[in-house]
């Protein structure tokens, strides 16, 4: 004992823990509610009125004795009482959130334990259903729920068939008064999704579809998953048909209605499918993928004529790809098609699409291939860093492999590299990295 008062006199903390844990024991409500609060207080962490990163562990940790106090309090069939503070420390770690630096998480692992002896405490004392349903809406919706991030379900056995459907009354009520509220939406979601009511579900993502197609995928997931495969594929291929001209549409519901006409032995509707897409968004990846629908249903040849008039089109009006280049050079490459490339690259490639041809044309066109390299090392002095260097690197050694196909490896090659080598031999870093690949 003569240790403890000795330590306790020395450490605040941990007399305030042992006051709390005495008064939880011999049920003093009044001290148990005074030493929560104010062991779940911020101020004291607080120097400027914000809790900073340094002191969010130190805030954390009364927190969690907060915590086992709520949990002591149910043990020991307070529970009703453990409900009560345990809301009203949530109402004040909601309140003191927006102002604390918890870049680890520490607080919230904190405050969920508070939430966690929330949930338990209700499981005992069983509280009216419906206060304790508006309590979850008005904290869910709220900001307080920022630092919990409590699941309303988790209270399922506690609310009830009435609490739940108190719950979802309130929940619609705040939808309809704030359509566009995520937090609101994704509450109905969750509410509806347990009751397992998939045309309720449905009819809530209907409200709000998202102009890329998302919407429509997660009402054909649903419905799949409930058997209801027919209505499912009818929702997904409307989605294909309200987004058609959107060029960012979810790839996922492309994919998904490719995958289902794939099943049922639909080839020639899946080669539309990423015609159609094809047409709208004009990318190597789009054209990837109407080649790979399109070969095993022996109409490749036809679509690829179409698919590269188009392109073509684009290259003629400077229609560049996402990375500057025209994407029918990208597509060539791609195809291995490299006496088309070379062909159209002339005036239009960017520098990655020639650096790109040239790498794959070292072996059947040395010398042209050569008159790339050089031209884009050129072009790669005047940039410094270790990436630059290192692309310098890659071009010279390409452009050795090119004289060596070409038999001037031990002549011209050394001359020009030593000539480089001299010219920028001011760069130690370059000269490291030359060193380390050979050059």
């Amino acid at each position: 004992m003569a240790l403890v008062r000795e330590q306790i006199a020395e450490d605040r903390d941990l007399r305030r823990r042992l006051e709390l844990r005495a008064a939880a024991v011999r049920s003093d409500l009044s001290t148990v509610r005074d030493r929560i609060v104010a062991l779940v207080d911020p101020r004291p962490f607080a120097q400027h009125g914000y809790v900073e990163y340094a002191d969010a562990s130190g805030y954390a940790r009364p927190i969690a004795e907060a915590a086992s106090a709520l949990r002591a309090l149910t043990a020991d069939g307070q529970a009703a009482q453990a409900v009560a503070l345990a809301e009203e420390a949530l109402r004040v770690l909601g309140e003191a959130y927006r102002e604390i630096d918890d870049s680890d998480g520490v607080v919230g692992e904190a405050a969920a334990a508070v939430a966690e002896a929330h949930v338990e405490a209700c499981g005992v004392a069983r509280p009216d259903p419906d206060r304790l349903a508006e309590w979850l809406v008005g904290t869910v919706l709220g900001d307080s729920n920022d630092v919990t991030d409590l699941d309303p379900l988790d209270y399922a056995d506690a609310l009830g068939p009435s609490g739940l459907a108190r719950m979802r009354q309130l929940t619609a009520e705040a939808l309809k008064r704030r359509p566009s509220g995520w937090a609101e939406r994704y509450l109905m979601e969750r509410l509806v999704k347990a009751e397992g009511d998939v045309d309720a579900l449905v009819a809530l993502h209907a409200q709000a579809l998202d102009p890329s197609g998302a919407t429509h995928l997660c009402i054909a997931e649903e419905l799949e998953s409930a058997g209801r495969a027919d209505e499912a594929l009818a929702w997904a291929e409307r989605g294909l048909r309200e987004c058609a001209a959107e060029t960012h549409i979810d790839g996922r519901l492309v994919d998904h209605v490719c995958a289902r006409y794939a099943k049922e032995g639909r080839p020639d509707d899946v080669v539309a499918v990423r015609r159609d897409r094809f047409r709208v968004e004009r990318s190597l990846a789009a054209y990837q993928q109407l080649r790979g629908a399109a070969q095993p249903a022996a109409c490749w040849e036809t679509e690829r004529v179409a698919a590269l008039a188009a392109l073509r089109a684009d290259a003629r009006h400077d229609r560049g790809g996402w990375c500057g280049g025209p994407v029918l050079i990208d597509v060539l490459l791609d195809d291995g098609d490299l006496d088309a490339a070379w062909r159209e690259a002339v005036g239009r490639a960017d520098d990655r699409q020639w650096e790109r041809l040239a790498d794959l044309s070292r072996e059947a066109r040395p010398a042209e291939a050569l008159g790339v390299y050089l031209r884009l090392v050129e072009k790669s002095k005047e940039p410094t860093g270790d990436r630059a260097y290192e692309r310098l690197a890659r071009l010279l050694l390409g452009a050795r492999d090119c004289h060596r196909a070409l038999g001037t490896e031990d002549d011209a090659f050394t001359v020009y590299l030593a000539s480089l080598r001299t010219e920028l031999k001011r760069r130690r870093k370059l000269m490291s990295i030359l060193d380390r690949y050979g050059l």
